[in-house]
């Protein structure tokens, strides 16, 4: 005879699970937003705490959720909420000159995310070279897409949209490595 029960407190496990993680992915959209609000203006791309969360979400949610985290947010501000940097929103903004960035986002997430599920540890530098690996992604996204909307060579693009960031980004790499690193979900 099978004991079905064992089936049945394995599905509520695996959903109270999955219940977890939306919640949490739910709260690295609302901390991404929040991260938003918090801007120093280095010229045309703002310097905010979006990038700590972003960061987080992957290294802490894993691929799937940390992705899912960002399209949530993403999706957010598409819809008309203010989440954006400057409580800007829309559609407009993702086509404008910080939209990669945004973008970004999004498979920042999930690489992080990646990284970790398939070499994760306790090691803080290998979970640094990790996160750093995401921030990379993202500029990467933020500067092709800076370069086609500002019609701007590379060198521009990262004179504007990577050289004034560069000290900023290794204190929210070495903030999010060492919180996601020290925190697990």
């Amino acid at each position: 005879m099978v004991n079905n029960n064992s089936h049945a407190k394995y599905d509520v496990i695996n959903s109270n699970s999955n219940i977890k993680k939306m919640v949490y992915s739910s709260l690295f959209a609302a901390l991404t937003s929040i991260g938003a609000y918090i801007t120093v203006p280095l010229g045309p791309i703002p310097f905010t705490l979006q990038m700590v969360f972003v960061l987080m979400a992957g290294a802490m949610l894993g691929s799937k959720w940390g992705g899912i985290s960002m399209i949530v947010y993403v999706l957010l501000g598409i819809a008309g909420l203010p989440v954006f940097s400057n409580g800007g929103s829309g559609l407009g903004v993702i086509l404008g000159p910080t939209g990669g960035y945004l973008i970004g986002f999004i498979a920042a997430a999930f690489i992080i995310g990646y990284l970790f599920e398939m070499n994760g540890s306790n090691n803080l530098l290998k979970n640094g070279l990790f996160v750093t690996i995401g921030s990379v992604v993202i500029f990467c996204f933020g500067l092709a897409h800076l370069m086609i909307v500002a019609d701007m060579s590379f060198m521009q693009a990262v004179t504007v949209g990577f050289l004034p960031f560069i000290l900023p980004g290794i204190v929210k790499i070495a903030v999010a490595t060492g919180i996601a690193t020290k925190y697990k979900i």
